[in-house]
């Protein structure tokens, strides 16, 4: 398997912790909803399994609203660890070898799952333009730990034109409007 493939026939999308309390610290937040929107709308499109995470909920509230309208099915992970590594193993498909990962903070619950996942044998993409931090440093921190780490770096277009592989599908037609 070549790491800089995505493919939907082993794909997940992953997203870690956009929960309305966290995000209101965050600058890029208006990016990370947007582009997570649309990571969800191609996953919808080509039968991608979605799971998403929320770190205490009760204090950081739910999945933001801007997220969570964009969801219909999906896995909803519940925690207190910074990682959802272990639980994610727990329910990942066996066939889905490939993680698409957006969510923040990009050096603490981000960044923690990624280590673990790649520890785990699993190929991780990071789209850069869907996590953030609430400081500059301690996301370009966490990027390069987790290219560091054997991560991909990588951003939401690259990922979507990747899935979709090619143009004129029916997927590329109802997808492509939102990439303007």
């Amino acid at each position: 398997m070549n790491k800089y493939h995505v493919n939907k026939e082993d794909a997940v999308l992953v997203i870690i912790d956009i929960q309305e309390r966290l995000m209101s610290a965050m600058a890029k937040r208006d990016q990370v909803y947007k582009n997570t929107a649309l990571l969800i709308e191609t996953a919808k499109q080509l039968g991608i399994p979605v799971i998403v995470s929320e770190q205490y909920p009760r204090g950081l509230g739910p999945t933001a609203a801007e997220i969570k309208d964009h969801l219909e099915e999906y896995q909803n992970i519940e925690k207190i660890s910074f990682s959802i590594g272990e639980k994610l193993l727990n329910i990942m498909p066996p066939e889905r070898k490939t993680m698409i990962i957006t969510g923040t903070e990009t050096h603490v619950c981000v960044f923690q799952t990624v280590r673990d996942m790649v520890a785990a044998g699993y190929n991780v993409h990071v789209a850069k333009d869907a996590v953030c931090s609430r400081f500059e440093i301690n996301y370009n921190s966490g990027l390069e730990l987790m290219r560091d780490l054997g991560a991909v770096i990588t951003n939401t277009e690259t990922v979507v034109f990747d899935l979709l592989k090619i143009s004129g599908t029916p997927e590329f037609k109802s997808i492509s409007p939102l990439l303007k």
